[in-house]
């Protein structure tokens, strides 16, 4: 049986189809690259894990499905089956409005899926992944679900509340990922800094990290997806000290505002915010900072836009990625508030904010110039590699490009090197082998 995954929305989706395709390895399927096109035939089943979280990514993912079924359609593929949390989100109605897609499961739906293709799923295989990312780096999901209640957010009415996975799990899981070549981790969850409070009633992220440090053939540890509030300050201590933990941080702050930040039930203020950022750069020299910021939420005035102007300008985060607020149905926000920031308002706040941030970026990026970096080398395309430092997080932030004078060698992909920064845009960098 010819299979293909087709995976959409955020890394997290990645590990639960690394996770299916494990548990499927022990039958006789062959899994068809996703970036095989799809009218070239010959696939027996194509499986859909979709996100639903906002409009854009909704809509990528019916896009995706009505180009899977035109496939079938055409007799090029034999099923469709759509997975993951669109799925989770809107069951009742896709089953109602696109009824030729073969099956439907929801986002914990792991075992009907496996099921489906006369699979039985085997525990002892819980910690194994087919790797689908570049085989030197994977992205390790410390736990699910989210107990906050932002008031925008969706995600957890789609993936429950906040369930962190044991540290031996995860441990096990990083050994065997590491075995197979994986030399950088990157460590994922709806909230990173959560991780612990339920199975060990206290804060756990610095502990787990020590033990995925030990792990030998690891050599980059990246945190993302970090909260502002109680943020434990032990994680700092250890990226300060340790040569495995990038000096790189994702903590997405959605405002600056005090008023805004109340409207988006976030558990922090405008002050406590100031603080964290404050506290990474002092206990962490050189920390380089990732974080999301919302333009247009209810309550967003001139002034309030202005400030967070004003914030991005003071504290020049080195990655800013930016989003327009939209109502969400079943948030709080969309069930209490007025959608009262019109649309060209929000386009015109989010350019204003990106291109503040595209300054501070090529500056950031600038300033590079004639360092020495160590970098992991990616991928390879046109005569040049594709390159990160622990300054660069995989697929979020720019790359490293690096000039082959015409020599390409398969070996190095994977490899770590020291290169020379000897130019910069707002985006990549350029640089040369040392």
């Amino acid at each position: 049986m010819r299979v293909q995954f087709v995976t959409l929305g955020c890394s997290k989706n990645i590990v639960d189809t690394e996770h299916i395709l494990a548990q499927l390895s022990k039958a006789d399927i062959d899994v068809v690259p996703e970036t095989e096109d799809l009218v070239k035939g010959n696939i027996d089943v194509v499986v859909l894990n979709t996100c639903g979280f906002i409009d854009i990514a909704k809509e990528e993912s019916i896009e995706s499905i009505m180009t899977a079924l035109r496939a079938k359609e055409e007799g090029y593929i034999k099923k469709v089956f759509v997975f993951g949390c669109l799925s989770e989100r809107y069951m009742k109605d896709l089953k109602t409005s696109i009824p030729e897609v073969d099956q439907y499961f929801g986002a914990y739906d792991i075992k009907n899926v496996l099921k489906a293709f006369g699979v039985t799923y085997d525990s002892s295989l819980e910690t194994h992944r087919f790797i689908t990312t570049p085989r030197h780096l994977a992205y390790l999901k410390i736990s699910e679900g989210c107990d906050r209640r932002c008031s925008y957010c969706a995600i957890p009415g789609i993936r429950g509340p906040h369930i962190s996975v044991p540290i031996e799990t995860l441990v096990k899981e990083a050994t065997e990922l590491a075995s197979k070549g994986v030399k950088e981790l990157i460590l994922i969850a709806q909230d990173s800094t959560y991780y612990g409070l339920d199975l060990y009633k206290k804060r756990m992220l610095g502990p787990l990290i020590t033990e995925l440090e030990k792990i030998q053939g690891i050599e980059w540890i990246r945190i993302h997806y970090s909260y502002p509030d109680s943020f434990p300050e032990d994680v700092l201590d250890i990226m300060a000290s340790s040569p495995k933990v990038c000096k790189y941080m994702d903590i997405p702050l959605q405002h600056s505002e005090d008023k805004v930040l109340s409207a988006m039930h976030r558990s922090t203020s405008a002050e406590q915010t100031r603080a964290i950022i404050k506290k990474m750069r002092e206990k962490v020299p050189g920390i380089v900072i990732r974080t999301t910021m919302m333009v247009g939420h209810p309550g967003e005035g001139e002034r309030e836009f202005q400030g967070l102007l004003d914030f991005v300008k003071e504290y020049k985060i080195e990655r800013l990625g930016a989003f327009q607020y939209s109502e969400e149905e079943g948030t709080w926000g969309a069930n209490n508030l007025e959608d009262n920031v019109p649309s060209e308002v929000k386009q015109s706040r989010y350019d204003a904010l990106m291109e503040l941030q595209s300054s501070i970026s090529l500056a950031y990026n600038n300033s590079r110039i004639g360092t020495e970096e160590k970098v992991i080398i990616d991928s390879y395309s046109d005569g040049i590699y594709i390159a990160r430092s622990s300054k660069e997080s995989y697929e979020v932030d720019g790359d490293i490009l690096i000039k082959s004078n015409g020599v390409y060698n398969p070996l190095l992909i994977g490899t770590f090197a020291d290169v020379k920064i000897i130019s910069a845009g707002e985006y990549d960098l350029a640089a040369e082998f040392k």
